[in-house]
């Protein structure tokens, strides 16, 4: 049983003992079950659980700040009559090799308001983003590898 079931299974076990079907409750208890399965490591072998879940963590936390930067530019440039977006496209050298790599790279970047993933080059490489604020393709380039894809590369491959 992989040890991210074994988590989850401690968070259902002490949301029911609780008798509150919160979400509080739930990831309170997520959180006790990964402190005693990190206080127990020594009893398994190499776990990469113990690496990648804080590196997720740190993905969604991203991903998420990401989010509602992006969706106050756009609100921002909705509401007022001066226009600010500088709409293009760019391309991006992925580092990402594998289908579900590429599949979360370019859905993350898709799923921001302000971005969209367009197309990726037929050998796999380069994927092509509509960004509504682009100010410096350069620094655009660089901020989504060196941040999103960057960080989905930590979870996918340790």
């Amino acid at each position: 049983m992989s040890l991210f079931v074994l988590n989850i299974g401690f968070a259902v076990a002490f949301t029911t003992l609780l008798g509150s079907g919160t979400i509080v409750s739930f990831l309170f208890g997520f959180l006790l079950g990964y402190l005693a399965l990190w206080l127990s490591k020594p009893l398994y072998h190499d776990s990469r659980y113990f690496r990648k879940l804080p590196k997720a963590i740190n993905l969604i936390g991203y991903f998420l700040f990401e989010l509602m930067v992006s969706n106050l530019k756009v609100l921002w440039d909705i509401i007022t009559p001066g226009h600010i977006n500088r709409p293009g496209i760019i391309g991006v050298p992925l580092s990402a090799q594998s289908d579900l790599e590429i599949f979360l790279v370019a859905n993350l970047l898709s799923l921001t308001p302000g971005s969209l993933s367009v197309d990726l080059s037929p050998d796999r490489k380069t994927l092509y983003v509509h960004i509504m604020f682009l100010d410096d393709a350069e620094k655009a380039r660089q901020a989504i590898q060196n941040n999103l894809e960057r960080r989905v590369l930590e979870v996918m491959r340790q």
